[in-house]
């Protein structure tokens, strides 16, 4: 968790610049479709409690890897203009930063409810 929290975040440090307006390609619609389920889960886990509110986060968690691993593999597609290209950058960085906000809301639920441990393996 902790290297994927910083590989986000070290990411975000030299993309930021390039963040404006842009328009997803397909696989970047899958993974914002993704995030959203993940932010769904995210959101019951908050009004949930006890062990239904560890397994949304452990739901959480498995969605957000599952993510994290297909924006690892993301590449923009072969002959982009450059204007295509630094909107593909953009969505990334977008969703990039959607994902760095869902782990930070999951760490502070997860230190609010004790539940240091969780996710170890």
């Amino acid at each position: 968790m902790k290297r994927m929290l910083i590989a986000v975040v070290t990411g975000l440090a030299i993309a930021m610049p390039l963040v404006g307006t842009a328009a997803p390609d397909e696989a970047q619609k899958q993974m914002i479709q993704r995030a959203q389920a993940a932010k769904q889960k995210l959101a019951a886990a908050q009004a949930a409690s006890g062990v239904e509110r560890q397994k949304m986060l452990q739901e959480h968690m498995k969605i957000m890897q599952g993510v994290m691993t297909q924006m690892q593999k993301a590449k923009p597609g072969g002959g982009m203009s450059p204007q295509q290209m630094r909107e593909w950058i953009d969505e990334h960085m977008k969703l990039m930063q959607e994902m760095m906000g869902q782990m930070m809301d999951e760490h502070h639920m997860m230190m609010q409810g004790g539940m240091h441990g969780m996710g170890k393996k």
